[in-house]
């Protein structure tokens, strides 16, 4: 069965930066030895994360490059996927778009945002995995 995981940004150091957390998901997804896919909201955000992911932590290396830029991505363990560019699937998806990811994965994470008006399109998308069948798990960062 598919798990759907919401992270709930409740810490001022990912409230001021959310991209922050998502960084923190792919190092842990890395760690884990788990091939991820994280679904850029844009072209823009694709870059800002990628530079992220060089400097969020002095000591972490997390391995990653912007899907479509190199013949690396079936072997790169962390793949920023922009909306305009097709990705191999992955067992583990961090999702930042607008809508549910229901293409086939093991389990797909969603961050949600620490201000409370932002969050109701992320409310109608946990009911949305709800009625999908997948198991469903919430987490205070």
């Amino acid at each position: 069965m598919p798990r759907a995981d919401f992270y709930l940004i409740a810490k001022p150091r990912f409230a001021a930066q959310p991209l922050l957390l998502v960084c923190e998901l792919a190092k842990r997804a890395c760690d884990a030895n788990q091939f991820t896919l994280v679904l850029a909201r844009d072209a823009a955000q694709a870059e800002e994360l990628d530079d992220l992911l060089w400097s969020f932590e002095p000591d972490a290396y997390v391995p990653h490059q912007i899907a479509g830029r190199d013949e690396d991505d079936e072997v790169t363990p962390v793949l920023i996927v922009p909306p305009e560019v097709d990705a191999p699937a992955r067992p583990l998806v961090i999702n930042l778009r607008d809508a549910a990811w229901t293409a086939a994965c093991e389990r797909v994470l969603e961050v949600v945002p620490a201000d409370p008006a932002a969050r109701d399109p992320l409310r109608a998308r946990w009911k949305q995995y709800q009625a999908l069948g997948y198991a469903m798990n919430k987490h205070d960062m």
